[in-house]
């Protein structure tokens, strides 16, 4: 009788509740969990949960945000029609009239202005295919060499460094399976713990396996609180901390003589910087106790085999790619790369900001990590094109100097692929200038972001449930997200208004795709013998391994779990140490009378980026609905701050208001904000608009402030 009915409670329980599946993988953070979501229905509504599916990076986890991950998808805020700004207003328009505005507006703006007057500016969430096909647009629909993307601001300092010191950068060097039979680890200014969630359990069990773990950061973070010994560096001496490392290192005989003698080059002009270097000096630029130095720089020098991660912390100031540069000198002076368990990653941001920066987005780039200055790769690809090299722009220039260039009204239109500027840049007061200077401002996306305000033109984007291609994590592993659900309203997938575009610009016979596959495949080709090599990964392959690690040069090819094993990228085979000094040459900004704290930016785990999609999710909005103010309790009693009291925090640029949060887990001479927020809480408003010379990296690290309580504002009025 119990079967019977059970059996009769879900039949009609099916009936009721129709069920459909979704394969996807989480648009956030860089590990991209695999995850698929089930949608039930009833008669009165739908109801939605995600859940994990077994892959070699998360092995089946996810975190709260990929929980909640479908909420923003299915907002009711979503654009679902292009939008065109009447009178200030926007109205809804078709899409035939939509790129015939675009068509008359970006043909009068380069007939004027010239073809380098409208630029292009990307994105690191977007798949491999439309990052590509963005890249191309660009050069061979447009002909502007004014293209770049929100990545410069992320992973840009790291890319650097690695493509300098081994001439190559893939994120991971290593694969996440080799963490937890590591001996030491160094996390420099990263907090998996919040941004990478789900590979934290790697690190546990490197620990519990005795690995002995290394945290670099002014903050005591969820991560910190997992390190044997944590570096409570001052913001902005990550150079001079290296510095400190690779003295004692050197000085106390643990540099790897035959690694050195055989894999590596500019060891002596390195090693005569750092011993004559004075280590009182270190600890009193750092704020690291001499002692503290001694023991990390031992700890990593005696085992057999150590890891080096760096994240934001470290990466997003005017000496990020230096500061980088010299932490993998300390794994080249103890010959921990390209052998079992020892390594380099570089720990990515955002969804795709490895395979995103691969591929031809960034303004010296062609695919495959080809440099558009190179006369040979020019021809290469110009070739898989069917163009002429010669017609081929040259490189433009970073992210922010475009902004620059709007607000010089050098670049007068604007083609804005899924990214917040006026959120995610520093000096933000003048990114909002620069945008509203422009004749034309094209911006594709979910939602009607702060930068999208500023728009003439609003087209649909498709989100992540709906848009298929290829994504590649921070191992620099392949993956294919499935993506089967259909696009709401009239939203199109980036990669159809890209060729959409191209069509009525009258370019269409090089963008005519039927699907992402076909893209892929032709990014294949165009990546082939590239240092980021694709041309050995399909769709097919996909599907059947679950991730394809690059370079993979042929179609039996396994992938490259190791890189580095027998050589380095560059001619010679040979890693490039360089000495760093510990005094940057761009000055970073110190604290003084008037601005006497430094501020520091960073993540929480409730949110991504700029918020536009984590805003929007009730259950992630909920957990961090407004931004904050790290202070020590020491710093908030010298400066009259309450806990939990609106505070108003200023820079030399502007001012903001958020709410104090006390804490002992921060230096006492140092102040933290998080980024996810707009408006009066836009934190990128105190920040300069300084860049590093390398790879014009934003300085979000270092800022001057001071704080005051926002009920002291009546007094002094």
């Amino acid at each position: 009788m119990t079967e019977l009915f059970l059996k009769y409670f879900r039949e009609k329980q099916q009936k009721v509740q129709p069920q459909k599946v979704y394969q996807t993988q989480c648009p956030f953070c860089s590990v991209q969990c695999k995850l698929k979501l089930v949608e039930q229905s009833n008669l009165s509504r739908k109801q939605y949960y995600m859940m994990g599916v077994d892959n070699p990076a998360s092995e089946g986890r996810f975190c709260v945000k990929g929980q909640n991950a479908y909420q923003h998808a299915i907002h009711k805020d979503r654009v679902l029609y292009p939008l065109l700004k009447v009178n200030g207003q926007f109205q809804r328009i078709s899409w035939e009239d939509a790129l015939q505005k675009i068509k008359s507006s970006f043909e009068e703006i380069q007939r004027e202005d010239g073809r380098d007057a409208v630029a292009v500016y990307g994105s690191a969430s977007i798949t491999n295919e439309e990052a590509y096909l963005l890249g191309k647009f660009a050069r061979v629909a447009l002909k502007t060499r004014h293209i770049d993307y929100n990545g410069r601001l992320c992973m840009s300092a790291a890319a650097s460094a690695a493509s300098q010191t081994f001439g190559m950068d893939r994120g991971f060097t290593n694969t996440l399976g080799e963490i937890p039979h590591t001996r030491v680890i160094i996390l420099a200014g990263t907090n998996i713990a919040e941004c990478q969630p789900t590979i934290v359990p790697y690190f546990e069990r490197a620990k519990e396996n005795g690995a002995y773990i290394i945290v670099i950061d002014p903050r005591e973070t969820d991560t910190a609180k997992l390190a044997d010994l944590h570096l409570k560096v001052r913001p902005g001496r990550d150079a001079a901390l290296a510095n400190g490392l690779l003295k004692v290192l050197i000085e106390e005989g643990y540099a790897d003589e035959a690694f050195i003698r055989e894999r590596a080059s500019g060891f002596e002009e390195v090693k005569e910087y750092v011993t004559s270097l004075d280590i009182q000096e270190i600890e009193n630029l750092t704020g690291v106790p001499a002692e503290q130095i001694r023991r990390a720089a031992r700890k990593f020098g005696a085992e057999e085999s150590g890891m080096i991660f760096t994240a934001r912390g470290v990466e997003q100031q005017t000496d990020g790619s230096a500061a980088v540069r010299n932490l993998l000198n300390i794994l080249l002076a103890t010959g921990k790369i390209g052998k079992s368990f020892s390594g380099y990653g570089a720990i990515t941001g955002q969804g795709n900001g490895q395979g995103a920066r691969e591929h031809g987005q960034k303004a010296d780039q062609l695919p495959g990590y080809r440099s558009i200055e190179n006369p040979e790769h020019r021809k290469y690809i110009a070739d898989v094109w069917g163009v002429n090299h010669e017609e081929l722009p040259g490189k433009g220039v970073s992210a922010y100097e475009m902004i620059e260039k709007m607000d010089q009204s050098e670049i007068t239109g604007l083609l804005l692929l899924c990214s917040n500027p006026i959120v995610s840049n520093p000096n933000a007061n003048l990114v909002k200038r620069a945008l509203k200077k422009l004749k034309f401002l094209v911006a594709v996306d979910l939602f009607v972001s702060e930068t999208a305000e500023l728009a003439d033109l609003i087209l649909p984007a498709s989100s992540f449930l709906e848009d298929e291609g290829t994504m590649t994590n921070l191992e620099g592993r392949v993956t294919l997200r499935e993506a089967s659900r259909p696009c709401p309203g009239e939203s199109k997938h980036d990669w159809e208004i890209i060729c959409e575009i191209a069509r009525v610009l009258g370019h269409g016979d090089y963008f005519s795709y039927t699907m992402p596959e076909d893209i892929f495949n032709e990014l294949r080709v165009a990546s082939k013998g590239g240092l980021a090599d694709y041309y050995g990964i399909t769709y097919e392959r996909l599907r059947k391994e679950g991730g394809i690690l690059w370079p993979c040069p042929e179609p039996g090819h396994e992938g490259t779990a190791r890189v580095f094993e027998t050589a380095f990228a560059h001619e010679d085979g040979r890693a490039k140490m360089a000495v760093v000094s510990n005094h940057p040459v761009v000055p970073k900004e110190n604290p003084d009378q008037e601005y006497p704290l430094l501020l520091t930016t960073g993540r929480v785990v409730s949110h991504y980026l700029t918020g536009v999609q984590t805003r929007k999710s009730p259950s992630l909005a909920a957990r961090n609905f407004e931004s904050y103010l790290e202070i020590h309790p020491k710093t908030a009693r010298k400066f009259g701050v309450e806990d939990h009291e609106l505070v108003k925090v200023e820079s030399r640029r502007g001012s903001i208001i958020v709410r104090s949060k006390v804490s002992k887990e921060i230096r006492e001479d140092t102040v933290f904000v998080p980024f996810h927020w707009a408006e009066s809480q836009n934190v990128n408003l105190l920040v300069a608009g300084d860049l590093d010379p390398s790879c014009r990296m934003p300085g979000f690290k270092v800022s001057a402030v001071k704080v005051s309580p926002l009920s002291a504002e009546g007094t002094r009025a």
